[in-house]
């Protein structure tokens, strides 16, 4: 007895389906985490959590609107905020702006206290 292989429509045409929708999902999943921002409560935490490290802060804001910035190559967006504390006996007032895409700290500034 011989074991002749027939061609199926039906198999060939499920192989085909679940490759093409597992190729379909993959990309899928990488453009939405590339066009994904990270929520300004979540860069505030993360930055709240850098200065707590140092001592404790009297209070804390991130606006919810990004704004956009010139990059070196390309424009981005990216939120302001701010982190207010004592350190010794006066109250300092440190400014920052964070990249919307990624949450990285792209500038921090301490303002001058009055």
């Amino acid at each position: 007895m011989s074991k002749e292989r027939h061609f199926s429509p039906l198999k060939a045409g499920l192989v085909i389906g679940a490759s093409i929708g597992a190729a379909v999902g993959i990309y899928g999943t990488l453009w939405v985490k590339k066009h994904q921002t990270v929520k300004p409560d979540q860069i505030l935490l993360n930055i709240k959590k850098g200065f707590l490290a140092e001592g404790p802060i009297e209070g804390s804001w991130i606006e919810h609107e990004p704004v956009f910035i010139d990059h070196i190559v390309q424009e981005s967006k990216a939120y302001n905020g701010g982190i207010v504390r004592y350190e010794g006996d006066k109250l300092v007032v440190y400014e920052f702006l964070a990249d919307a895409d990624s949450g990285a700290i792209l500038n921090i500034t301490q303002l001058e206290s009055q």
